[in-house]
């Protein structure tokens, strides 16, 4: 046999030995993740486009080697509990959620279901883990540093409008608001500021709160991460102007037109959800994978509103806080 013929010997052999391989590898597993959601469907489609993005990075193709199950509590925080355990029966390969009360919900519905939170506060502070290291149990995934968010907020509030003497701190009406504005009131101390809880229930109490703001004589508002308040920014943001009120909130209170945005990237959050999502398909344990803070942050300032309310022109917000900007709405 000469050199040629055997080369092409060899070839055919080893093109057949790959085929009978192939043929011998059991079709690629198709895993049900659930997905619990606390607002509705729309409110949060670009999170969740975020999370299949980031699916999709990994090689997670809906309809191909994933189904994902929604369930939406549409800003019913009582439902809950059902849609979780409607997801537990569905024996999802992974449940993923957001906020401290869809984890919480989601540890009390299942203890072995692996479970990724996208995004948390506080998760050692609020006892949801005892070690963001080693968290033990059935959840992992992303926590943020609420109460020190909130305190950043009001220091850029105040660099911006430096005549600020009372602030409301408007929250959604639940147990463990306290925890949130102790660091806000030692900043506000060391600013000369006077701090005042308004709790709400629901977007029908908005109007209300700004009543009771106005009559308490607040210069500004601050509005705190809650799903229920983020998904009606357009209804506070409203308000705020309405009643001449500079505020600090999220991204998405800046833009739809609240003076000053900080917080996290939360697409970004979301869609590093899908690596936790990965990990545990793959056998790791979500006892095993450490909870991680978020560590990229964002600050937007919406000049359009400050002008609206009259702050100091040609510069309504001082230069330093504008070239610390991460975007600026004209």
């Amino acid at each position: 046999m000469d050199r040629r013929t055997f080369a092409r010997a060899i070839g055919a052999a080893l093109a057949l030995v790959s085929f009978v391989g192939e043929a011998q590898q059991p079709p690629a597993k198709n895993y049900r993740i659930g997905f619990l959601g606390i607002p509705t469907a729309s409110e949060f489609a670009s999170r969740v486009e975020a999370l299949r993005a980031g699916l999709r990075d990994l090689g997670y193709i809906e309809g191909k080697n994933i189904v994902i199950e929604f369930r939406w509590a549409e800003g019913n925080y009582d439902r809950l509990p059902e849609l979780a355990a409607d997801l537990v029966r569905l024996k999802v390969d992974v449940l993923v959620t957001h906020t401290n009360a869809g984890a919480r919900v989601a540890m009390q519905a299942t203890t072995t279901i692996p479970i990724v939170m996208a995004v948390g506060a506080d998760a050692i502070a609020t006892g949801l883990v005892r070690s963001l290291a080693r968290p033990g149990g059935n959840l992992t995934g992303s926590t943020i540093l609420s109460p020190e968010i909130e305190a950043k907020r009001l220091e850029l509030l105040k660099e911006a409008v430096p005549r600020i003497g009372r602030l409301a701190v408007l929250v959604r009406d639940s147990p463990g608001n306290r925890s949130i504005l102790q660091p806000t009131e030692t900043t506000a101390r060391s600013l000369n500021v006077t701090v005042q809880l308004f709790n709400v229930r629901g977007p029908n109490e908005f109007p209300s709160a700004f009543v009771a703001m106005a009559a308490e004589g607040v210069d500004a508002i601050a509005v705190t991460d809650e799903p229920m308040l983020i998904i009606n920014s357009h209804a506070i943001a409203d308000l705020a102007a309405r009643h001449r009120l500079p505020s600090t909130g999220f991204r998405e209170l800046a833009e739809a037109g609240g003076l000053i945005g900080y917080g996290v990237d939360a697409l970004e959050l979301f869609r590093h959800a899908a690596l936790f999502v990965d990990k545990i398909l793959k056998g790791a344990k979500p006892s095993d994978l450490p909870i991680e803070q978020a560590t990229k942050f964002q600050l937007i300032i919406n000049l359009k509103t400050a002008k609206a309310l009259g702050l100091t022109i040609p510069q309504p917000i001082p230069q330093p806080v504008l070239v610390r900007a991460d975007e600026v709405i004209q």
